[in-house]
């Protein structure tokens, strides 16, 4: 079993301090025990279990470290990882920004765990599968997923007197529907908290719905259009804008809120009114960890407010450079919104487009966050409130910064996964978004 204690967990990471030869020393130990099943060509390919245990040190003598990993914990291990750790401490050069241990530090309480997800069993699993599977099949068309659960700990010490324990749950699950000519797709996705949240049956009826309804694509010319992007594609621009919320980059001038002349540009106004942007561990719905990987407690973060740019993250190095307190890396992102669905956002539109979901974003310019990518997996024209006819995927070449600027409405918000973003952290909430003059600069034939 590699879910320890706090109790189990401290034993072993006070061995580990005690050890130490160093100046000082900071420990981290984690577990984790998980499942998955994957299923393609309306057929379960795998399915496994993972448990890993993992102990990393890092050993400094002044402003030199080494850090070192093992996955085993008798006594002669943990001595053995110390002292190796030490050794490449001695070898490494100086480092300029060089940060000390963290001393004891205040964690606050986060539900990131939840029973009914750490019980998932093998069977529910395969049951999630052939919920998935059936309908499919029943409809001549084809399933392609993969659900994982996880449960872990994190435990983190110093030798100078910090000590951290937390739990977490995680449960992710996607699935691709594709007509059997392979024409239409439709893909869904579920991230979820407890399992009463998450519907396999539920979930697969909008994966049929969109592969279906995506068949015989027409084709729009490029330009810009009134978009609703669903959550999961909103998610996957405005979390890849975070990156730019590090306030390093900003004041060294290589990102959008870069200041001419220098410094950064905390307290502007560059988003339409309604924006706001914030991070919180403790927040009911997508809960965290109550530290990041330095073993900085997580508080609530507000990135934006009504608009305005009110922080960014402050590395500890940057932080005492700028003269500052330091920011914890976030582990969620929420993004407010209303209390509309997808649908009845469509249902206020005149004329516009439906997507479903981006993917394949790159940078073009971090100083503008100009993005490019691709929609996919079911996008449709709308026309008097109603979804007329699917169109081919485009290519789009827009700034988070300007859509965010063209709001016309925003949704309800719904929790969505890491993989649909970036820098917000592990999980979001994000509403879906009707937009203006969203660019779109060329066409797809991929589906």
């Amino acid at each position: 079993m590699t879910i320890l204690t706090e109790e189990q967990a401290k034993s072993i990471l006070d061995k580990v301090i005690a050890l130490s030869e160093a100046d000082e020393i900071t420990a981290v130990l984690s577990g984790s025990e998980s499942g998955n099943i994957r299923f393609a060509l309306n057929n379960i390919s795998t399915s496994g279990h993972i448990s890993d245990m993992e102990l990393g040190v890092t050993s400094s003598f002044g402003t030199r470290s080494g850090t070192t990993t093992i996955n085993q914990f008798d006594d002669a291990s943990l001595e053995r990882v110390v002292r190796r750790s030490e050794e490449l401490a001695r070898l490494a050069p100086e480092n300029p920004e060089f940060m000390p241990a963290l001393g004891k530090q205040d964690y606050p309480s986060t539900p990131a765990h939840h029973e009914s997800i750490a019980a998932i069993t093998p069977e529910f699993r395969a049951q999630v599968a052939a919920d998935s599977i059936g309908p499919c099949k029943a409809e001549d068309l084809v399933a392609a997923g993969f659900l994982e659960n996880q449960e872990s700990f994190q435990a983190i010490a110093s030798s100078k007197g910090n000590f951290g324990y937390g739990r977490s749950t995680a449960f992710d699950y996607t699935c691709t529907v594709r007509t059997e000519d392979g024409m239409g797709s439709g893909w869904v996705g579920s991230n979820v908290g407890r399992v009463s949240d998450f519907s396999a049956a539920r979930s697969i009826r909008t994966g049929i719905t969109k592969a279906k309804g995506s068949v015989d694509a027409r084709a729009l010319e490029p330009g810009k259009y009134t978009v609703i992007l669903e959550p999961v594609a909103a998610a996957g621009l405005v979390n890849f804008m975070m990156f730019g919320f590090d306030a390093r980059q900003a004041d060294e001038g290589r990102s959008f809120l870069s200041k001419a002349g220098g410094g950064n540009r905390i307290g502007e106004q560059l988003f339409d009114e309604r924006v706001n942007i914030y991070s919180d561990p403790a927040h009911a719905d997508v809960p965290v960890l109550a530290w990041d990987g330095e073993g900085l407690p997580r508080d609530r973060l507000v990135f934006v407010e009504d608009g305005k740019v009110r922080t960014m993250r402050y590395s500890r190095y940057w932080a005492q450079q700028q003269g500052v307190e330091p920011t914890a890396m976030p582990g969620n992102l929420i993004v407010t919104g209303g209390d509309k669905s997808t649908a009845e956002l469509v249902a206020s539109t005149q004329r516009g487009i439906l997507v479903s979901r981006t993917w394949y974003i790159r940078m073009v310019d971090p100083q503008t966050m100009l993005l490019t990518g691709l929609t996919r997996d079911g996008t449709f024209y709308i026309e008097n409130g109603e979804i007329r006819y699917p169109v081919k995927n485009f290519r789009f070449n827009e700034s988070p910064v300007i859509m965010l600027n063209n709001v016309e409405e925003f949704g309800r918000p719904v929790r969505v996964s890491a993989g649909s973003g970036g820098a917000g952290g592990g999980i979001t909430m994000m509403p879906p978004m009707k937009l203006r003059d969203f660019t779109f600069t060329s066409l797809s034939d991929a589906v």
